[in-house]
């Protein structure tokens, strides 16, 4: 029984190419969160699809149907040419105590694109040893905020305060992963690039006399090579169970900053909807500095059979260290906590007509403190579900063969207690597509 008609490889490949165009070019980040103002902004899930219904377990997980690319040590178990895309629709809603204030709005953003191959040779088969080579491109963090506040300046007047940023970072990367026997190990490097854009706007309310606005502005924009590696082992157990110990990690790195500050005032012209400026208080062009990311790593653990897996993860990241033109900022030391399990109800003897027995449930939740800190400790939650739903024919759903996966996960998280007197809480819906097919063999005939 077909439950999907037959996709042709060629047919695949289109459709994945054109997924990736779509998802690319519908993204927007139009969030308004004022946690994004500090640091490299607000933090991206650094996880695939598959691993965030778990939770983000991915020290110890890997996946042959998936690209794990928080630890590369997982590479070396891709079996096929693997075409990777996620994106991801938001909900976030603000909540401030005092005064009691409620905003909420939502955003549709694009995850991650990857593609990665098996590059092993059968001689290196025959001594148990495995390749697999990623080329990758993802969102870290993204700046997006603007905040209106109306305040009084006793003795002056009335004071508008508009507080606007926008920017975020990215990371372009090649990752290799290597096997051998039952020990892998693997590594990223690529370039990591990204822009912060600040400013705050200052206009004064007052009905007989007309003052000048004011803006003062920062743009930033670095950019810097980075590399990061990963390892795991595995350890057979009874009745084909296994257990997957991982671990990864990056050390600080450098960025290349350059940056415009801008001093003004300005005058709104509403006909063609610019700001004018009227004179500059102080323009400084091409500062250059650095931007200093800190170091982090993670470690944990999976156990898998035929049915089930189970996995837990333990990260953090020395926010101490970071520096922006050797200034420091409202973040901290962080670390999280990460819980995740998957359920595969299939066996070999289920029949195909069963579909919802070879989808793979999955479930997790995670915990700890954010790395950005205000006024006290802010701690970020949340629980996590997710499906792998096979999108090809049953039937060849248990080889290497042509299978493409619509992986989802839904995320209830929340940031912030009433001590810090913001409370952000995010819906976070997650879709992906993997692609796992023969692309590079070359075909024989008999």
């Amino acid at each position: 029984m077909r439950l999907v008609k037959s996709i042709t490889a060629d047919k695949m490949r289109w459709i994945g190419l054109l997924s990736a165009i779509c998802f690319t070019t519908t993204a927007k980040a139009q969030e308004n969160s004022p946690y994004s103002r500090y640091g490299i902004g607000d933090l991206i899930p650094n996880h695939n699809i598959v691993t965030r219904g778990m939770g983000g377990i991915s020290a110890g997980f890997s996946d042959y149907q998936s690209i794990n690319f928080v630890n590369p040590a997982s590479y070396a178990n891709i079996g096929n040419t693997i075409f990777d895309i996620g994106a991801e629709a938001d909900i976030r809603t603000l909540k401030s105590i005092n005064p009691s204030k409620k905003f909420t709005n939502t955003n549709s953003l694009f995850s991650y694109l990857q593609l990665g191959v098996p590059i092993g040779s059968k001689k290196m088969a025959k001594k148990q040893s495995y390749m697999g080579l990623v080329f990758g491109l993802r969102p870290i963090s993204r700046i997006s905020y603007k905040i209106e506040k109306n305040s009084r300046i006793p003795g002056v007047d009335s004071l508008n305060t508009l507080y606007e940023g926008s920017g975020g970072v990215n990371q372009a990367y090649i990752g290799v992963g290597l096997r051998i026997k039952n020990f892998s190990i693997g590594f990223n490097a690529g370039y990591m690039f990204g822009n912060k854009d600040y400013s705050t706007r200052l206009t004064f309310l007052n009905d007989s006399v007309e003052y000048y606005r004011s803006n003062s502005a920062n743009t930033t924009s670095y950019g810097g090579f980075f590399v990061s590696a990963g390892t795991q082992y595995e350890i057979p157990l009874k009745k084909g169970a296994l257990l997957r110990i991982g671990a990864y990690g990056s050390l600080g790195q450098n960025m290349r900053a350059s940056r415009d500050i801008i001093r003004e005032t300005f005058v709104y012209e509403p006909n063609s909807n610019n700001n004018l400026r009227v004179d500059s208080i102080f323009v400084q062009k091409d500062q250059k500095g650095n931007v200093k990311l800190p170091a982090s790593y993670g470690l944990g653990f999976t156990f898998s059979n035929a049915h089930w897996l189970f996995g837990a993860d333990f990260e953090g990241a020395n926010w101490s260290q970071y520096r922006y033109y050797n200034q420091t900022d409202f973040v901290r030391n962080n670390w999280t906590v990460r819980v995740g399990a998957q359920y595969f109800p299939a066996s070999i003897s289920t029949p195909v007509k069963k579909y919802f027995s070879f989808v793979k449930y999955r479930a997790g939740f995670y915990y700890g403190p954010d790395y950005i800190k205000i006024t006290s400790n802010i701690p970020e939650f949340g629980v996590t579900f997710g499906a792998g739903f096979p999108l090809t024919s049953l039937r060849r759903s248990s080889g290497f063969g042509d299978l493409v996966t619509l992986n989802t996960g839904i995320e209830i998280g929340n940031r912030g207690n009433n001590a810090s007197g913001l409370r952000e809480s995010v819906t976070r819906i997650s879709i992906g597509i993997a692609m796992n097919a023969r692309w590079f063999v070359k075909s024989k005939y008999d």
